[in-house]
């Protein structure tokens, strides 16, 4: 009798078992790309991969600068430059007391009298905005800039004269 109920016992234990392994779902944990986004910063809007190929390959825009919605946890394209635009209206699209990622195709000539052309990454982080902003976008800083392949120049701004024309010339080289 005590080897039949231990036999029993056995078979319930065995059974309750398999019946949590195979019928438990891990609804309350995250999605494998979510927690890697979480580590290293923002998720990325496709939106911004794309265009950023069509600067680069087409020249379909002078500038384009990107925004992180907090809300939705990515970054996102706010604007872009048509060709015809000049470093000027790049700079004046640029948020005065916000942080904003950009991207700049610069044009210049060598020396050597050669037309060349070199994709900045610009990382705008006014005095004026707010700490938690400027954490925000440094945190998210890298991973961003590892989904643009491409980018020749890094330069980081907290005012304008940090990212004026003559400091763009001058990294160009």
């Amino acid at each position: 009798m005590a080897g039949a109920l231990s036999l029993s016992l056995y078979k319930i234990s065995l059974l309750l078992f398999f019946y949590i392994v195979f019928s438990w779902s891990p609804r309350s944990l995250p999605e494998a790309p979510e927690m890697a986004n979480a580590a290293s910063g923002m998720a990325v809007h496709d939106d911004c991969k794309l265009r950023f190929l069509e600067l680069k390959a087409k020249r379909t825009y002078r500038f384009i600068i990107f925004k992180i919605e907090e809300k939705q946890k990515q970054v996102v394209v706010e604007k872009v430059g048509e060709p015809t635009q000049s470093y000027d209206d790049f700079t004046a699209s640029l948020p005065v007391d916000e942080c904003r990622y950009a991207v700049y195709d610069f044009d210049f000539v060598t020396a050597e009298n050669c037309q060349k052309s070199r994709i900045f990454f610009i990382a705008w982080s006014p005095d004026t905005s707010r700490i938690r902003n400027k954490m925000i976008y440094a945190s998210s800083k890298d991973r961003f800039k590892r989904e643009l392949d491409g980018i020749q120049v890094e330069l980081q701004a907290t005012d304008p004269t940090e990212m004026g024309l003559d400091v763009i010339k001058s990294r160009a080289n």
